[in-house]
């Protein structure tokens, strides 16, 4: 028999939910069980986020500098930043130089935070509202451009009709994940629990195991 020919299968969260809740030991039914699924969801991938890095989250950006300004805000959706330049020039000439990462005390130990020319260091500082990275020395002409790749937060589930924000190769570890989330909220799935967060934890390891640079 001939093969379908596409490979293109994924799931809508509605459908996620439904995976979910019925592996965990019951069907959804009302619209309070899907609200509550998403909110577990939300939760599940932020935890993912806490685990480490995700490929699929990995995104170049750029932040052109200014003379005299040492302090500026990445995307709010920013979680942290895995490498970082400044970029001088351009076309043929173009080129990057990789700064290094300073934390906190490094920072608070510059005897002169205000000594100006091409940054060779930066610190982030992950605030709620949004990242600020603050630049050291200070750039010291507007020819300057940080060059960075962040890891930025999974995101939401939205209004429940679109598809999750993760690759083929992490749905089973999301449907797993989330139906040991919503059968430790519900008391008659208690007895399932232990079970689920097994096969949850089994499937996200197969799933980030893959998921790296070879």
């Amino acid at each position: 028999m001939a093969t379908s020919g596409v490979a293109t299968f994924n799931m809508a969260f509605t459908e996620i939910a439904e995976e979910a809740w019925e592996r965990a030991g019951r069907e959804m039914r009302s619209g309070y069980d899907l609200r509550t699924a998403r909110r577990s969801m939300n939760l599940l991938t932020l935890e993912w986020a806490n685990r480490g890095v995700n490929l699929w989250t990995i995104e170049q950006g750029t932040q052109a500098l200014t003379s005299g300004t040492a302090e500026y805000t990445l995307p709010a959706d920013t979680m942290d930043l895995l490498d970082y330049g400044i970029r001088t020039g351009s076309g043929a000439t173009q080129q990057d130089v990789l700064i290094g990462r300073m934390d906190t005390s490094e920072y608070a130990g510059i005897p002169n935070k205000n000594v100006t020319g091409r940054p060779n260091r930066i610190r982030i500082d992950r605030q709620i509202a949004a990242p600020i990275i603050t630049l050291w020395p200070v750039p010291d002409t507007n020819d300057y451009t940080l060059i960075y790749w962040r890891v930025r937060r999974i995101e939401d589930p939205g209004n429940g009709v679109e598809t999750a924000d993760t690759p083929a190769r992490f749905l089973p570890a999301l449907v797993a994940g989330l139906a040991h989330k919503l059968a430790e909220k519900d008391p008659a799935l208690a007895g399932r629990v232990q079970a689920l967060q097994l096969e949850a934890e089994k499937t996200f390891d197969m799933a980030a195991q893959e998921d790296r640079e070879k």
